[in-house]
């Protein structure tokens, strides 16, 4: 396997950079092996509505699909398709019973990763596309494009035009002026030019890791003027010289994960305290000192801690979280022995997961309780932090980051669902956030996020409300315990996938996967 970048392409540079150090990007989608239609009109009769809005569930109502475009919305018996339509164009799916939500969003997601690529041949994008298709998810912003700009950009078109089975892709292209990567501009003159040259190759948006402040404002400005949207995860080494508040300010749409948002909130001092013996180098040092920060910062309620929402509020920032990639960092066990890894694990992905000495978040070869101790607080604080921008009218949006830290795709993201009902959100505003709100993250709010006439049918039927138990989403379903054969049966709400008006089986897709891992292992 070889990478498929172009040298030198603008967008390229971190999978040139990879290539060049052995670590292949992973095998792309190349065809569709399962999904039904398109069909001309789809019409769904007597379902609940949970349109992504934050309204409540509300029906029976039937919704009719016309060439991948929602185009009615009613009550039952009044929504109807036009006269002259021939019964064999129409495919009637009964939803007595059962649930509609719009399909799922991933705002942070990588398709694969080239330091998988250590631990022996990748699973192809197949394996990750039907993880999260069979998970509900029908669009992912993929925050960095690893395998290339031009790789994630064949890749969107083959998923745009049904050629393979996988969630729309919007491709953020890594920005190439970061001190533990690529380095590769160093003039505010040069990231200006680079933003055009991406936006002219067709990426939706721009991965920031931090970056020289003047090269970032640069690249910020341009973006907005070229109209890119952009999302950071603000690095250790760069967030002394510029942190959130400054590049919201700046004009970036989204910070990723909680690097730098604690150095916001910091009162007696104006950087985190370090240990002595800290190395950005050595991975354990670099997440076990990540669980410290915030216990360093304002508390919870005080007049910096409300000065600081406030001035992300004013600039209209959102926050996508990833709470769930770090969840294992407060109880490793847990994360690791979940019900998943057996069947849906890929065996690359899983010896990568292991302590390693140089692999990316592969850091628990001195993970404690001590470090698990002080993620549990960090995650009391940063729950507080995000429910309490919510609270206040501040976007959350969904992101997963899975295939790190013994997250597994489409897994990872309902996850990070519970997760933020953990913080506080209802059921509802989960939802709202996984949908509708992350469409407005991405810019596509006129497209899709929401069920409503003139959106594109991108759409999950659930046997049974979702609101009441997350859980009923994992692809393993929900251990509950059958009354009446004294067993344990997996139940599972999800049913039914509509992409863009073609139909998925997520019961096949996942059995697509798990013969895939059991194949790999095999072959192992």
């Amino acid at each position: 396997m070889t990478s498929t970048s172009t040298v030198g392409a603008p967008g390229d540079e971190f999978a040139d950079m990879f290539a060049a150090a052995g670590l292949p990007g992973l095998a792309p989608a190349t065809e569709r092996t399962r999904g039904r239609g398109p069909h001309r009109y789809i019409r769904l009769t007597s379902a609940r509505i949970i349109d992504g809005t934050g309204a409540p569930p509300w029906g029976p109502a039937d919704l009719i699909v016309e060439n991948g475009r929602i185009v009615a919305l009613a009550k039952t018996g009044r929504a109807k398709l036009p006269d002259t339509t021939r019964p064999e164009d129409v495919l009637e799916i009964d939803c007595s019973g059962k649930f509609l939500t719009p399909g799922l969003i991933d705002c942070h997601a990588h398709i694969g990763a080239p330091f998988h690529a250590k631990n022996g041949p990748q699973p192809s994008a197949d394996y990750i596309y039907k993880l999260w298709l069979g998970h509900g998810v029908t669009t992912v912003r993929e925050t960095g494009c690893f395998n290339g700009l031009s790789w994630t950009l064949r890749q969107k078109a083959a998923a745009e035009e049904h050629r393979i089975d996988a969630p729309r892709i919007l491709a953020y292209a890594p920005f190439p002026a970061t001190t533990d990567y690529v380095k590769s501009l160093h003039t505010p003159e040069q990231a200006s030019a680079w933003i055009l040259d991406v936006k002219t190759a067709g990426a939706d948006g721009v991965k920031f890791f931090g970056a020289p402040p003047a090269l970032m404002k640069a690249a910020l400005e341009q973006c907005a003027h070229v109209g890119l949207r952009s999302c950071c995860h603000h690095a250790q080494l760069a967030v002394g010289r510029m942190n959130p508040l400054q590049t919201a300010g700046w004009g970036l749409t989204s910070t990723e994960h909680s690097y730098g948002l604690p150095e916001t909130l910091l009162e007696s001092q104006t950087l985190q305290s370090f240990p002595t013996d800290y190395d950005y180098g050595d991975e354990y040092l670099r997440f076990s000192a990540a669980g410290q920060t915030f216990v360093q910062a304002a508390r919870p309620g005080s007049e910096k801690w409300e000065t600081v929402l406030g001035r992300f509020l004013e600039s209209r920032h959102t926050f996508v979280p990833t709470f769930n990639v770090y969840d294992a960092n407060r109880d490793l066990m847990r994360t690791r022995r979940a019900d998943w890894h057996e069947r849906f694990t890929d065996p690359t992905l899983w010896a990568y997961f292991q302590p390693q000495r140089g692999g990316h978040g592969a850091y628990w070869y001195r993970w404690s309780t001590t470090n698990e101790i002080e993620w549990r607080e960090t995650f009391r604080l940063w729950m507080r932090f995000v429910n309490d921008y919510k609270n206040l009218g501040g976007r959350i949006a969904v992101g997963s980051d899975s295939g790190f830290m013994f997250q597994t795709y489409g897994f990872g993201y309902v996850r990070e669902l519970e997760l933020l009902q953990e913080a506080g959100f209802t059921p509802l505003e989960v939802l709202r956030s996984a949908t509708a709100w992350g469409a407005e993250l991405l810019g596509i709010e006129q497209d899709t996020g929401i069920l409503e006439i003139g959106k594109r049918a991108d759409i999950l039927i659930h046997r049974n409300n979702p609101l009441n138990d997350f859980k009923l989403l994992y692809g393993t379903g929900a251990m509950r315990l059958n009354d009446s054969t004294k067993s344990v049966d997996w139940d599972r709400s999800l049913e039914t996938v509509i992409k863009g008006g073609l139909i998925y089986d997520p019961a096949e897709l996942l059995a697509d996967v798990a013969e895939m891992v059991s194949a790999a292992k095999q072959g192992a």
